[in-house]
């Protein structure tokens, strides 16, 4: 047995090791660094907003709240496998309605049986991973080769004219993003004194506020709730947009700009940051998940007879994280820039830090749950409130 190190002492404190490694071996400790790393963007985070940010706490809370633990080869939240494919692994999730009915296509069958995995294992297994790859991303279906994505840093390119360095208290943020990653950066921000309007479609809500409504509160309870459909009303959201100082997008930018609500679209405003979420660097429609893209970036668990996931859908609060990192920053250089954050990136930049000896002599403890979030707001209930903020802030009413 290898000695315990502290950085496997922290893992493991964190609930993070309880949360890597087969499901019916021991934890895995081989990534205990990753929470070292994250520690310090906190850090930067923290500096720059005078907040406390708890790093373990943002990577392990969402299976605290949900009693997850570790699956090995299935991801804790269970919608993500990792499959050995002809020549290595890939890792496939269907956690959306549209990803399960498109098995039978991914397989060419009539018919998919009630559970696809065991035929998934077998399709993937007769393949080379990057043909797993293509032919599921042909379909829609998130889907990574293990170490496919490289470490990048977030592209930054100027979007408009800058200001004097600002903080965050006062500032109007449209956070248009869903599940986890856009959230938890819009969260921090509020902590940080910034108005949040969380944006949703009434026709499309974040998938997660049908979920666990505890981790729904914990990521939002903070934000001003705004509904309003991006096609009937995307004048609207166009003036909501132009209002405001930063806009945190997570979905496809094609569906966006054809809209006429993408960066290039809106009514300039000095300063303004876009910060735009992407699954990956060179695929912007390719979806992404926290633990496809955690595996797309390297970042896995070692066990016995391959890789393991590590904790839960780790790419998404790691990205989360990162994402409010550059936003901080952009806010000390004025703003005015176009941000986007790969998540893949993120996985493949924390996948680079030194492994630790897998088997140590600790005990790993499930991670403790976040306290208790006030309940965020009902579908739509603040519109009327985000329409006056918004004709404040553009004059109408003047």
């Amino acid at each position: 047995m290898a000695p315990v190190s502290d950085a496997a002492s922290d893992w493991a404190g964190s609930g993070l090791a309880y949360l890597t490694g087969l499901p019916d071996g021991p934890p895995d400790y081989s990534r205990a660094n990753v929470l070292g790393r994250a520690r310090q963007v906190a850090a930067e985070v923290g500096d720059r907003t005078g907040i406390a940010i708890d790093a373990a706490l943002l990577l392990a809370g969402r299976a605290a709240l949900l009693g997850l633990t570790r699956g090995g080869r299935t991801s804790a939240g269970g919608a993500t496998r990792l499959l050995a494919a002809r020549d290595g692994w890939c890792a496939l999730t269907l956690s959306r309605p549209d990803d399960v009915a498109a098995v039978p296509a991914l397989l060419q069958v009539d018919e998919a049986p009630a559970d696809p995995w065991p035929t998934l294992l077998r399709w993937a297994a007769a393949r080379p991973a990057a043909a797993v790859v293509e032919r599921a991303a042909l379909l829609d279906i998130p889907v990574a080769a293990l170490g496919e994505a490289v470490s990048a840093q977030p592209r930054v390119r100027e979007l408009g004219s800058r200001t004097p360095p600002r903080a965050l208290t006062g500032l109007l943020v449209a956070d248009l993003s869903s599940m986890w990653a856009g959230p938890l950066c819009g969260q921090l921000l509020a902590r940080a004194g910034a108005r949040v309007v969380k944006v949703e479609s009434p026709r499309r809500p974040d998938g997660t506020r049908g979920g666990d409504q505890r981790f729904f509160d914990w990521m939002n309870a903070e934000k001003l709730s705004y509904s309003v459909d991006f096609d009937s009303q995307a004048d609207e959201l166009r003036a909501l947009l132009a209002a405001a100082d930063i806009v945190i997008e997570g979905s496809r930018s094609a569906a966006l700009e054809r809209r006429g609500v993408g960066p290039e679209g809106v009514r300039p405003r000095a300063g303004r940051i876009w910060l735009r979420i992407t699954g990956y660097d060179d695929h912007r429609g390719r979806p992404a998940f926290g633990d496809d893209a955690a595996v797309a970036g390297g970042l896995v668990g070692e066990a016995v007879g391959g890789p393991v996931f590590c904790g839960d859908a780790i790419a998404d609060p790691l990205t989360g994280l990162q994402a409010a990192a550059e936003v901080t920053a952009s806010l000390g250089r004025g703003g005015g820039e176009l941000i986007g954050v790969s998540m893949a990136a993120v996985a493949a930049t924390y996948a680079t830090s030194a492994t630790q000896p897998s088997a140590q002599d600790v005990p790993a403890p499930p991670p403790t749950p976040p306290p208790a979030s006030r309940p965020a707001s009902a579908l739509g209930a603040d519109n009327d409130a985000v329409r006056r903020l918004v004709a404040e802030r553009l004059c109408i009413s003047c």
